[in-house]
């Protein structure tokens, strides 16, 4: 059973709710293959031709995130909804990560729970900052103790904010180069502040094969004891502690070195649709056996590493 963990779904209504909260963005989800209807019945069209069973759907990167506790809460309620009713629909083809309103802490806890033990979320998405604040920070803690304590999924993906310099966004690559650099600054930023190990019942998944992170294992242990010298062990023993999902667009030697530095068992299929469409969603799953991995592990990627990590059976 071929699993997708990176994919998205938008309807105009709930970015219409992201609009109040103060995006200005939300144009790029619009009309793009990503939503209800026609889009949808495309979308399984798709699937079907790729070969994809199953994709875990995630609203990142436009999350209810924002100052207005209430509205920010009201839209996550929103939108998990949203997604429940969806998997409900098609029980056989998607499953669903829970939105938080972040950064209230009670609300989004509350909404965790709601969405997990109700509605049937397998985990847990956050963008890989908040509201250009570290998911580190300490005011963010209780969120990963809960986290913990239910031994849930984590699936991060980035914002779009250029990881906060203006010498990615004033650029123009703040999705070619900046997502990545934020995958990789999110995962170091767990792993100097010892999350695998303070949290080790969460599970989480970073996107895009952890952006840079598959160059840098030994550059990381050989730097780490002056630079974070509090990091409890070596960086390059905790990226095996994480997942990591193949979206690299199409791109072998990127995930052939992710299979090299973390192990192919903790790679996932991935997609990012709608961002990778028709042919190139195709080629998306495709290509994980065309020279990047053994007939072994390339099924191991597309399909039962997935199905171990949510509990997923054929």
């Amino acid at each position: 059973m071929r699993i997708d963990v990176h994919a998205h779904y938008w309807t105009d209504a709930y970015l219409d709710m992201l609009v109040d909260l103060g995006r200005s963005d939300t144009a790029t989800q619009r009309g793009i293959g990503a939503g209800g209807g026609s889009e949808l019945t495309a979308r399984l069209r798709l699937m079907g031709r790729a070969g994809v069973d199953i994709q875990v759907l995630s609203a990142a990167p436009q999350l209810p995130y924002g100052d207005d506790a209430v509205r920010t809460a009201a839209a996550a309620r929103y939108v998990n909804d949203e997604y429940a009713a969806l998997v409900s629909s098609h029980p056989d083809r998607f499953r669903a990560f829970a939105a938080t309103p972040m950064p209230h802490i009670d609300a989004a806890i509350a909404e965790m729970g709601r969405a997990i033990d109700e509605l049937g979320m397998v985990g847990v998405t956050m963008n890989t900052s908040i509201l250009d604040r570290a998911i580190t920070d300490p005011q963010f803690e209780p969120v990963f103790a809960e986290l913990d304590r239910r031994g849930a999924i984590l699936y991060l993906h980035p914002v779009g904010n250029g990881a906060c310099s203006p010498l990615v966004r004033d650029h123009h690559i703040t999705w070619m180069v900046g997502a990545p650099f934020e995958d990789t600054i999110a995962a170091m930023q767990l792993i100097t502040a010892g999350y695998p190990q303070r949290f080790p019942n969460v599970r989480i998944i970073c996107s895009h094969l952890g952006g840079a992170l598959p160059m840098i294992p030994l550059r990381a242990d050989d730097h780490v004891e002056w630079e974070a010298p509090d990091t409890p062990e070596a960086p390059s023993r905790a990226m095996r502690r994480m997942w990591y999902d193949t979206v690299s667009h199409c791109h072998v030697p990127a995930l052939r070195c992710a299979i090299e530095s973390f192990g192919f068992e903790r790679i996932l299929l991935g997609t990012d649709f709608p961002y990778e469409d028709g042919d190139t969603f195709v080629r998306a799953v495709d290509y994980i056996a065309d020279g990047a991995a053994s007939p072994a592990q390339a099924r191991a990627i597309r399909e039962t590493n997935a199905m171990a990590l949510f509990g997923i059976r054929d």
